[in-house]
């Protein structure tokens, strides 16, 4: 397989690519939050990078933004929902190899 700037392979890595990506997903899977309720199941995360990030998502399809009575919330879309297996299998991997990665990078 031939990885083309413009390849649906490629599309696919360049959203896991950007680290608040995987993980805001990964927080929607149980439903729709309030940003600051995405941003305290997060941590860490600035309110700014959450609504670019989130932005991102809905822009991809992936995440879609319902608002009502002075309240906003964020969940995932069926093609959002498609993506947290992939994006927990990445995650038992990292369970896995983490430690060889950071040894690795210690050797470097």
């Amino acid at each position: 397989m031939t990885f083309l700037a413009d390849c649906r392979a490629r599309q696919a890595f360049d959203l896991l690519a950007n680290t608040w990506n995987p993980v805001v997903l990964h927080a929607l899977r149980h439903g729709p939050r309030r940003p600051s309720d995405l941003r305290r199941a997060i941590g860490g995360i600035r309110p700014k990078v959450l609504t670019e990030t989130v932005r991102r998502l809905e822009g991809a399809g992936l995440v879609v933004r319902t608002a009502g009575r002075g309240r906003v919330e964020y969940g995932l879309t069926d093609l959002g929902r498609s993506l947290l297996d992939p994006i927990d299998a990445l995650g038992r991997w990292a369970q896995e190899h983490g430690d060889g990665i950071r040894l690795a990078d210690l050797d470097t």
